[in-house]
């Protein structure tokens, strides 16, 4: 956990504009390379969610992941900007600012530093099959109401992840999706519905270099 201190200055320049009372979804990642897919799940959760904003916050690297194909930050958060292409969607270095790699010190600089605004987390169900594996999974649950975006073929085993199950209480039914961002956390939601068969993985070179670039 970071326990740095991060100036003011610093903080609000990392942070895409707001107002109070927004209702903003985190979606999380290594963009490595940013794609389609993340601009479709993001405008579809902004749909079903009824959300102001989704925020990008590209991650220096994530700790379940092997990060030595990882490409430079600035190029990435550079791509994700071109691929995002929407006036809804912000792109952030947030967790570079703040020095740290776990979603949980994210949420809890976000929610300590600006408590006027309303946050859902964002995830694809691939990743609610191993959120049990995330740190202090059960604070951020605790913290936030969270998303998940179905990814067939994924559903079966994110529904009966260890995570699913002990939250299972706390799901709401998808036709209140709407009302997510309004609900005292522990809350979640499975949202269905959306085809997608892209992912990072698959646009890089066994090099580590992103398909159709140099």
């Amino acid at each position: 956990m970071s326990n740095n201190f991060v100036a003011p200055r610093f903080f609000a320049q990392a942070i895409p504009p707001y107002t109070e009372g927004m209702r903003i979804g985190l979606l999380g990642g290594s963009f490595n390379p940013p794609h389609q897919a993340h601009r479709t799940i993001s405008q579809f959760a902004l749909k079903r969610l009824q959300l102001d904003r989704v925020w990008w916050l590209v991650t220096p690297g994530n700790p379940l992941k092997e990060n030595g194909n990882l490409h430079e930050l600035g190029k990435r958060m550079q791509a994700a900007r071109e691929v995002a292409n929407d006036s809804r969607i912000e792109v952030s270095c947030l967790e570079s600012v703040i020095r740290t790699r776990y979603t949980i010190d994210t949420i809890n600089t976000l929610r300590r530093r600006l408590s006027g605004l309303r946050f859902v987390w964002i995830m694809g169900a691939d990743n609610l099959a191993q959120f049990h594996r995330w740190q202090h999974w059960r604070r951020i649950a605790d913290l936030v109401p969270m998303a998940v975006i179905d990814r067939p073929p994924q559903s079966f085993r994110a529904l009966a992840s260890p995570a699913a199950q002990a939250l299972a209480r706390y799901r709401l039914p998808e036709n209140k999706a709407a009302l997510l961002a309004d609900q005292p956390a522990p809350a979640w939601v499975f949202l269905t519905g959306l085809k997608l068969n892209v992912s990072s993985t698959r646009l890089r070179n066994p090099d580590g270099s992103w398909k159709g670039t140099k």
